[in-house]
């Protein structure tokens, strides 16, 4: 199975930080950010991973990561030349290398403590579809909620930053996807922000009753603030104090 960072965006919340680096570059604990998923994604078992970034931005990554070499994958790279234009549209550059099977994709913001092992062998045993990883939030109206039936282990609609959540998870940047997301994608309309919503692509796929689910058990966060990026750095830091590494 292959496997995706979506790296681009404009890191706007991170000014100004993100004045001259990318914020998929800026440090998390001993590493920069990028570093976590990519290890994520190689611990499970992914190696052929692709980085869709910005064009002002790929010399930035080919120069810290290389072709993955120190990680043990095989890293390519692909510019989304519409920028700000969403995860869909971003996602869409990701069609060629891709080419035929079922892949993972991961917002490069996007750090989390579980191993992603129990979760792709269960997409990989799902017949077709999609499948994206759920975490428990204080607050989900800052993100994609999802209107859940817990006894049926089904997802009814998801609502992107809703006013009244439907209930306490969010869908965290982790999606599992086969061939049929390009299609929907090229189907999609551009919301009122002017992007390809992968919120949209994820409610085709819940129309077709396609879209199955998993629940993070460990901790999640979205480093996409200054705040959320220092909470990052603890729970990194704390885990490889926990671990013994100094």
């Amino acid at each position: 199975m292959k496997g995706v960072l979506l790296a681009g965006g404009t890191g706007s919340r991170l000014q100004p930080l993100t004045s001259i680096l990318n914020k998929h570059l800026l440090p998390v604990g001993r590493y920069p950010m990028i570093y976590w998923p990519i290890m994520k994604l190689k611990d499970a078992g992914v190696k052929e991973i692709l980085i869709v970034t910005n064009k002002e931005h790929l010399t930035s990554f080919k120069k810290v990561l290389g072709i993955g070499k120190d990680f043990g994958v095989n890293l390519y790279y692909q510019i989304q030349n519409n920028k700000g234009a969403g995860i869909g549209d971003a996602l869409l550059m990701a069609k060629d290398f891709i080419q035929q099977g079922k892949f993972i994709v991961i917002l490069g913001d996007n750090l989390f403590e579980d191993s992603l092992v129990s979760y792709l062998e269960a997409f990989r045993k799902q017949k077709a579809g999609a499948r994206v990883i759920l975490k428990e939030v204080k607050n989900p109206r800052r993100y994609g909620v999802p209107e859940l039936d817990i006894l049926n282990r089904k997802i009814l609609s998801i609502t992107e930053k809703p006013n009244i959540p439907m209930s306490t998870y969010c869908v965290t940047g982790v999606y599992m996807y086969d061939q049929q997301v390009f299609n929907l994608i090229e189907h999609t309309n551009p919301s009122s922000r002017n992007e390809l919503e992968i919120t949209d692509v994820n409610n085709m796929f819940v129309g077709q009753n396609l879209l199955e689910f998993d629940i993070l058990n460990g901790w999640w966060i979205d480093a996409g603030t200054h705040e959320s990026l220092y909470k990052a750095n603890q729970l990194v830091y704390g885990k490889e104090l926990k671990e013994g590494e100094h």
